[in-house]
Parts: structure tokens; C-alpha cells; sequence
């Protein structure tokens, strides 16, 4: 006889460089587990964003599974399974919110279900929204056929094409099911004992299904309970248009076939799921490459048509161009303006219609540098080109106002809109909130304070109760809970009850500097954090590029000269090697090996950092003089520091 489990429940969580979700998940589940008796586990796959030091400062009384590498979902998952001790075990992702009561109510109802093997919860993504993967069906060869060509879509309450989703169940009703979500996967420890854990051949994705369906083989059932809600930011579409997630997904469908459909059932589901990646595949990269070309394309075109009405106009005044020059001349000076407007960052949301002139003056210098160049027989007149540029730079203007007015959602211009701002929670909490929303968001209309009690607070606009009321009136953009003052019930209920038209909801965790949330399913989570992005941005990151690869090309020239000046001469080359291939930059952040610290944006390792623009090295400053860095990052940054620090190229 097996001795009677210490806990009724283990939590498991198992993190990969997501370290401000797995804070959020965590402040829920503290408060979650209150009264219950239960463990919790945390598994990082070797994250390098600080989420194991802030599981170790924030969390103390939590395991901690620290692994050096990244062992996939199920691996990761099982270490800690092994090591639980609970009559109930629950997977949940880092990236979910849990309501205070969640953890006691699916116990309860395992508890007066002696036949249920796996429960899972009604999920809503960041805007309230409720996440159809919340239920599945088992994923037979015809449920996948419906689901991939898209019939499961198009009939979604259908019992025949809607089976994936299960969409003829209510999302309200308690119902059988067949799969359950990784994000939220509760199971009796009785069952995994008889059927055994997630097998580790899936690394990620279909893990969940494989084990649901075990443990259905294995005599229990599994169920929806929707009488409980977390969020899960990442829902299942976020990914569908990553080419790496159709190839990575279908194949652990293709794993799961083979090792449980007959031989002659798993042919036909393979034949399927493999026709299905390539089509997947094939129609996000073609999607994608449409969507990003049609307009580079088109204003390529427009502009081929307008330095042809140029000649046209040319020959009114007797002035010929040779048609040899015209057909080479035409199609390369429209082809140098575009790409100066590509490398500039024109194309960029939201559009500026200052970058559509700064892009033309280099390519319009550009080409007049090799026009230069030119035989004297290829040299028709310096003229055309400076009216080609003018036509060039009226076509982009013109039209980018019309598409604004024609289309503002997608091409709008004028920068990041004001906002309006509603922070749910207590004048103190507020107050902080209040300060970090300054320094992180660009242009604010107006923050509103709403009180959490029953009674107005001193300078607030109302209560939580009439929270649909204030976002109305006042036009709120955004509403901000703060986790500290505000349940999670209360968060959940009102994302779900306000219409999220227009509203995106955040959440602020106390002594925290983040504020999470996501405006759809489409998109995965986001984070507010300091304003400190300024290198993210996509014109900073190719003139960063930009910048490795000329002094680059310029080191590597002149390394015959340049090499006797640096005691370890193999190194200085391998390092001028990988930054014009590259692997590494000439600056990055002051830690020099692959981990940058802490909520600064991602970089790649740098060779030199901010501190060694400083004429005295300071140790203590390096990571003040890191977030600078990322903060107001510019060019000539790069340029002084290379400049100060160039004999430190050879470490």
C-alpha cells in the first residue's frame, strides 16, 4: 500500500527567459495557494533574463530546479514531477494569471470525481477574450484533415468539422473532454503513476495531447471546468505565422500518430500532417513576403512610371537619352532611392514623412557619386537625376498622406498617438504606477486614478464598480490593474464584461517595473518596462549593423598594420572575423559573455562596452552605464567608445 502524499497539490512551472511573466504567475499563485496544502516547483531551462535570481530574492520558499541547458518542456516538466509529492499535479505555463480561489476549486472537483483522470480551466487571452484550446478533441486523422484545410474554421459548432475545438460545447458548460491544454494541465498523481509522465520525445508541443490521450487509455477521464478562469497571454494563433512553429507542431502531431493510430491510420495522419507543413509553411512565407513587398514593389513601379514621364517630358525639348541607358539607368536609380528608403527605416510603423527626404539625399548622392564615374557617353544629365529625386521624393509624400487618410490603422503618421490611462488600485500604488507610466510611455493624454473600495478616494475619478463607466466617459485607452489591491477574480471578470474594443489591459505587479499584458490573441504578451528601447528600434538596429560592418571591413583591411599593435594577434583577428560575420558586435553590454543584464533589450555580445569609453574604468558604473546605453543609444556612441577603446579589440 502507497504511502498517503504530504500535499494535496504540486504546482509546476517550468520557465525560459520569460522572467516578468513568471513573476506575474507567481504573485497569483502565492496568493492562489493560501489555505491550500501544496508545493510549488519552478524549472528554468537555463534562462539567462535573471529569472532564477528573481526566484531566488522574490520567491524563497518555492523549489528551485536551476538546469544548465534548455531540456524542453517534457523533460523539464517530469524532473520536477518526480520530485512531487502531492495527491494532484499541475503543469501551468509562466505565462498565466490564476484567480485566488483557482487551485481550491479544482481540487474540489477532482476530489468528488473519482473517475477524473485530468481536468483543465476556461482560459482568456490578455484582452478577455476566451482561448478555444481551453477544450479539444482527440486529434484523429479526420479531425486533423477538417482542422488543417480549414473546415473546423468555417463550422466551428459543427459535432463533425468542429471537433478539434470542440466548438459545439458551451465554454460555460462542465463537459468531457478529450485534451488538455499544456498551459493549464491538472492531473491525479494516481493516474500518471499508471500511465507514466510526458514522454521526452516531444521537446515542445504535443506532450499535453499525448498524455491526455494516455490517460484516457488508462481508464479515467478528462474534463473542462469552467468555473474557473486564468489568463494565458500566449494563445495557441500567436505563433501560426512562424514557419519554425508550423514545422515544430505538425511534427510532434506526426510522434504522436505513430505511436498511437494503427499503422495503416498513422500513414494517412503523417501523409496528411507532412502535406500540411509544407503548405503551412509554403503559404506563411509567401504571405509574409507579400505582405512585406507589395508596397516596396508598387512604390518601386510608381516611380520607374514617373522617370519614364521624365524622358517623355525630355524629348518635348529635344533632348535625347539613349534607350540602352534608359533601360539599365531607370530601373537602378528607382532601385538605389528604395533601398536608401529601406536602410533609413521609411518603411517603419508609424510612418514619418521626414525619413521618405533624409533616405532620398544619400541615394540621390549616391548615384550621382557613380554617375560621376561614368564614361563620358553614359553621362546624360546631372539634371534628370536631381528632378528624378524630386519626383521620388513628392510620390513618397504624397503618397503616404493619402494612405493615412485612406487607411490610418496601418499607415499612420505622426508618430505614437496619445493615450489615456485608467490605474485600477490605492492612491500609493497608483502613484507609482502613475510615475512608471511617464517614463514608459511617449505621449499621454491622461492617467486616471480609480479607487478599489467601496468609497471614492481624495482625487480619484470613481470606484472599480463603475470601471465600464469611467472607460467610456473618459475614453480610456488603457486600464492598469494593480495586482497588489486587485484580485485576480476582479481583473479576469472585468476584462471579460468590458467591451475590449479600443481597451488594452494591463497588469502591475508591486515592487515590480513592469506592467504586462497583450492587446489580442494575435499577438503574444507584451511588457512595459522603463523606457529603455531605444536600441530595439529597427533604424537603430541596422545602423548598428551598419556601423560593426564598415569599421568591420575597415579593421580587417588595415590588419596587417593594426595587428602589431595587440599582444594576442589570433584573438584581435577572430574578433574582427566575427563582427563582419556577425556573431558579435563591436559594443555590447559590459558582461562579455552571453548574458546581458537584466530588462535590457537582447543584444549580441560585444567585444567592447559603455565603460570603456570611460578615460578611469569604473566597475561599479557598468550596469547604470549598460541601461544609458540601450536607452539613448546613437552611432557616435559606438564611434567614441571605439575610438577610446580600439586596443582592447584583442580580448
Amino acid at each position: 500500500m502507497s504511502k498517503k502524499p504530504q500535499y494535496c497539490i504540486s504546482v509546476i512551472i517550468v520557465n525560459y527567459n520569460v522572467e516578468f511573466f513568471l513573476e506575474q504567475c507567481l504573485n497569483s499563485v502565492r496568493k492562489a495557494m493560501e489555505g491550500v496544502n501544496g508545493q510549488v516547483f519552478v524549472v528554468d531551462n537555463n534562462s539567462i533574463d535573471g529569472s532564477v535570481e528573481m526566484v531566488q530574492n522574490k520567491f524563497p520558499e518555492y523549489s528551485l530546479i536551476d538546469n544548465k541547458e534548455n531540456l524542453g518542456f517534457s523533460k523539464a516538466n517530469n524532473q520536477a514531477i518526480r520530485l512531487s509529492d502531492a495527491k494532484y499535479v499541475l503543469l501551468l505555463n509562466p505565462d498565466t494569471v490564476v484567480e485566488e480561489d483557482t487551485f481550491s476549486k479544482v481540487i474540489d472537483f477532482m476530489d468528488s470525481h473519482d473517475d477524473a483522470g485530468g481536468l483543465g480551466v476556461r482560459m482568456v487571452d490578455g484582452k478577455g477574450i476566451f482561448l478555444p484550446e481551453s477544450k479539444r478533441g482527440l486529434p484523429t486523422p479526420a479531425v486533423a484533415f477538417y482542422k488543417i484545410f480549414g473546415l473546423s474554421r468555417i463550422f466551428p459548432k459543427s459535432k463533425r468539422f468542429g471537433s478539434y475545438h470542440l466548438g459545439y460545447l458551451s465554454e460555460f458548460d462542465t463537459n468531457e473532454i478529450d485534451i488538455l491544454s499544456g498551459a493549464f494541465m491538472l492531473m491525479r498523481s494516481e493516474a500518471l503513476d499508471k500511465v507514466g509522465l510526458l514522454d521526452e520525445a516531444f521537446f515542445m508541443y504535443g506532450e499535453d495531447i499525448d498524455l491526455s490521450y494516455r490517460i484516457q487509455k488508462g481508464g479515467y477521464k478528462n474534463y473542462y471546468f469552467p468555473e474557473t478562469r486564468i489568463i494565458h497571454y500566449k494563445g495557441e494563433s500567436t505563433k501560426k505565422s512562424s514557419v519554425n512553429y508550423v514545422f515544430v507542431f505538425y511534427r510532434a502531431m506526426v510522434i504522436f500518430a505513430r505511436k498511437h493510430f494503427s499503422q495503416k491510420n498513422a500513414w494517412l495522419f503523417s501523409f496528411l500532417i507532412n502535406a500540411a507543413i509544407y503548405f503551412r509553411a509554403s503559404l506563411a512565407i509567401v504571405s509574409r513576403f507579400i505582405r512585406r513587398a507589395t508596397l516596396p514593389v508598387v512604390d518601386f513601379l510608381i516611380i520607374c512610371m514617373g522617370l519614364i514621364a521624365l524622358t517623355d517630358r525630355w524629348k518635348h525639348v529635344d533632348i535625347r537619352f539613349p534607350s540602352e541607358i534608359i533601360k539599365i539607368a531607370i530601373p537602378a536609380y528607382a532601385l538605389v532611392w528604395l533601398i536608401a528608403q529601406l536602410f533609413i527605416g521609411s518603411y517603419d510603423k508609424p510612418l514619418k514623412l521626414l525619413k521618405f527626404v533624409k533616405a532620398s539625399v544619400p541615394g540621390t548622392i549616391a548615384i550621382l557619386v557613380v554617375y560621376a564615374l561614368l564614361p563620358k557617353d553614359w553621362q546624360f544629365s546631372r539634371l534628370y537625376i536631381l528632378l528624378g529625386a524630386l519626383w521620388t521624393i513628392s510620390y513618397y509624400l504624397l503618397s503616404r498622406i493619402f494612405l493615412h487618410f485612406a487607411h490610418s490603422q496601418s499607415f499612420s503618421l505622426g508618430g505614437t498617438k496619445s493615450r489615456s490611462f485608467a490605474v485600477v488600485g490605492k492612491s500609493d500604488e497608483f502613484e507609482r504606477v502613475k510615475a512608471l507610466l511617464i517614463q514608459t510611455y511617449p505621449k499621454i493624454e491622461l492617467i486616471e486614478h480609480v479607487s478599489v473600495g467601496s468609497e471614492k478616494a481624495p482625487g480619484s475619478v470613481g470606484t472599480i464598480s463603475q470601471l465600464d463607466q469611467i472607460a467610456h466617459i473618459h475614453k480610456i485607452d488603457e486600464i492598469v490593474f494593480c495586482a497588489r489591491d486587485t484580485s485576480a477574480r476582479e481583473i479576469i471578470s472585468w476584462m471579460t464584461e468590458i467591451d475590449s474594443k479600443g481597451i488594452d489591459f494591463k497588469i502591475a505587479q508591486p515592487d515590480s517595473f513592469s506592467l504586462i499584458g497583450s492587446n489580442s490573441i494575435e499577438t503574444a504578451g507584451d511588457l512595459y518596462v522603463l523606457n529603455i528601447d531605444a536600441i530595439s528600434k529597427p533604424e537603430n538596429q541596422r545602423a548598428k549593423r551598419s556601423f560593426d560592418l564598415i569599421f568591420g571591413l575597415m579593421l580587417f583591411i588595415f590588419s596587417p598594420i593594426l595587428i602589431w599593435s595587440y599582444a594576442s594577434k589570433m584573438k584581435f583577428l577572430r574578433n574582427v572575423l566575427s563582427i563582419i560575420t556577425g556573431k558579435r558586435s563591436i559594443v555590447g553590454y559590459g558582461d562579455l559573455n552571453e548574458k546581458s543584464p537584466r530588462a535590457l533589450p537582447r543584444l549580441k555580445p560585444g567585444i567592447l562596452s559603455p565603460s570603456d569609453g570611460l578615460s578611469v574604468p569604473d566597475p561599479s558604473l557598468s550596469d547604470k552605464l549598460d541601461l544609458i546605453y540601450a536607452r539613448d543609444y546613437r552611432t557616435s556612441n559606438d564611434l567614441s567608445i571605439l575610438t577610446k577603446a580600439w586596443r582592447k579589440l584583442d580580448r
